[in-house]
């Protein structure tokens, strides 16, 4: 399956190869909280920016491991991007910023702001 994402004003948009998402991880750490994340993780490999990468801009912070993609233009967040704890490329899109009908989701919670 398909799942298309994008910011606000379309100046970014990508795809993502994934089965169709059952549920999605909300964190409560300081920017996940404030930005309204609901993230889906995948593997890089599946991601395909379909915009041109010049309309993105990254934010980091605490150890400066997840670069946290937004829109120069509208300011949504539609994805991250890091390595994940066994060192390989993976992304953590925002559901919110995708097709994906958020009403069937089951939301996990992590606590991410204990980290």
């Amino acid at each position: 399956m398909t799942i298309n994402g994008s910011c606000h004003c379309g100046a970014v948009a990508y795809t993502i190869d994934a089965d169709s998402p059952t549920e999605a991880m909300e964190c409560n750490c300081s920017i996940c909280r404030r930005k309204g994340y609901l993230h889906l993780f995948t593997d890089a490999s599946g991601f395909t920016l379909v915009t041109p990468r010049d309309a993105l801009a990254a934010y980091t912070f605490g150890k400066h491991v997840i670069r946290h993609q937004f829109c120069t233009t509208c300011g949504c967040a539609p994805f991250s991007e890091g390595e994940g704890p066994d060192g390989k490329p993976m992304m953590s899109v925002n559901l919110r910023c995708t097709d994906v009908d958020l009403s069937a989701l089951t939301i996990k919670p992590f606590d991410g702001a204990s980290l």
